[in-house]
């Protein structure tokens, strides 16, 4: 608790010279009203804030503690814990979002000679019971590291702030961002999208990625950290592959295009589709909550694709880089996080901005936003 309280401490000094709302460096702020929809998101020095968003502003600050990095998170179905994957790629915590309150906290780490990340691996059980995530640990020898295989730990969420593993299984290699399915499996992405038991640690491929097997594509290319929760309750990735011509497979001739993997969190049914040619990269994608026959991608700009006519219906330009995209629950706004302090927010039918939410304190970094309604 001592560490905890000295973070703490040094937390709402740095709030205070950044001017963070008075609640931040320490009070808890209003807590969270039945029937309101929120939205999440973290940013250095290590705040996690809520936003209103039928206003579109900030409605309180939360100061974790500890360091910050890589900020992903996970709401719990109970829409009152905030789960973190934080303190540089190292910890897990649970925010309480009414009072600021740490309740829940886990190393991944499990011995004093050994150092465990995850890579934004984190993800919670139906029931809001369990929490998981994949730790990626190497032993500290007198004179060299050993890597370790890593392993999949389970943790009671009820657990308190000194949380030790209730399960933990070997799993592949490259696992990232996961999800929970309602019937309890946990779906991993890695080299494939992989479905696993959490009581046995059994694990088979939910949906080929690397080693799909689609005629003339080339194996493909998959960048994705962000965790998203979605109102449609679906695990989604994008991809990127050359469709060739023929069986020569000269990239020259190839079509290249964009895609996504995604797995329905509510059926377990898998789906690969390609919805556009791929012109530039986009760094998150997500269907529409009213229309799922529209993707929007963002990076450099935000765009909106008819995915049966693989066509670019809008796109809007943008005053800098957005790696997240999120959606309210009717459809009608679209929100852009990452990179700096600021949310943006756009209309989804016309692409026209509407604004923007400015966040006190410094950048998002590739930090997860996550939408929710209390």
């Amino acid at each position: 608790m001592k560490l905890h309280t000295i973070s703490g401490l040094a937390a709402a000094i740095a709030s205070l010279a950044l001017g963070l709302p008075a609640h931040a460096a320490g009070e808890s702020g209003p807590a969270l009203k039945a029937g309101h929809e929120y939205m999440i998101a973290t940013n250095y020095p290590n705040n996690l804030h809520v936003v209103d968003l039928a206003s579109d502003k900030v409605y309180k600050t939360c100061v974790m503690p500890d360091a910050y990095g890589p900020g992903t998170t996970q709401i719990g179905p109970d829409r009152k814990t905030a789960y973190v994957l934080n303190n540089h790629y190292g910890d897990l915590y649970g925010i309480d979002l009414d009072s600021c309150q740490t309740v829940f906290h886990a190393r991944l780490a499990q011995r004093p000679t050994e150092k465990a990340k995850a890579l934004f691996s984190i993800a919670l059980s139906p029931d809001g019971k369990e929490i998981y995530s994949v730790a990626n640990p190497t032993e500290l020898k007198l004179d060299h590291y050993v890597v370790k295989a890593p392993r999949l730990q389970v943790y009671a969420t009820d657990a308190g702030l000194d949380a030790k593993p209730l399960r933990s299984f070997e799993v592949p290699r490259q696992i990232s961002i996961m999800q929970a399915g309602d019937d309890g499996s946990l779906y991993m992405a890695g080299a494939d999208i992989y479905k696993l038991d959490v009581q046995t640690g059994k694990y088979d491929v939910a949906l080929a990625s690397r080693n799909w097997q689609r005629p003339l594509y080339s194996p493909p290319d998959v960048l994705y950290a962000w965790n998203q929760q979605t109102y449609r309750r679906d695990f989604s990735l994008l991809y990127t592959a050359a469709k060739f011509k023929d069986g020569k497979q000269d990239p020259a001739t190839a079509d290249y295009v964009y895609g996504y993997f995604s797995i329905d969190l509510k059926t377990g049914k898998p789906t690969v589709q390609d919805f556009a040619p791929l012109t530039e990269i986009y760094f998150t994608g997500m269907r529409s909550p009213k229309d799922p026959n529209q993707m929007f991608g963002v990076l450099n700009r935000l765009a909106k694709y008819d995915i049966k006519e693989q066509k670019l219906l809008k796109a809007a330009k943008l005053d800098h880089s957005y790696y997240c995209i999120a959606f309210n629950k009717a459809g009608s706004k679209v929100y852009l996080g990452g990179t700096y302090n600021d949310l943006a927010v756009f209309d989804a039918d016309s692409l026209e901005p509407l604004g923007k939410i400015e966040l006190p304190g410094g950048d998002m970094a590739i930090a997860t936003t996550q939408v929710f309604t209390r």
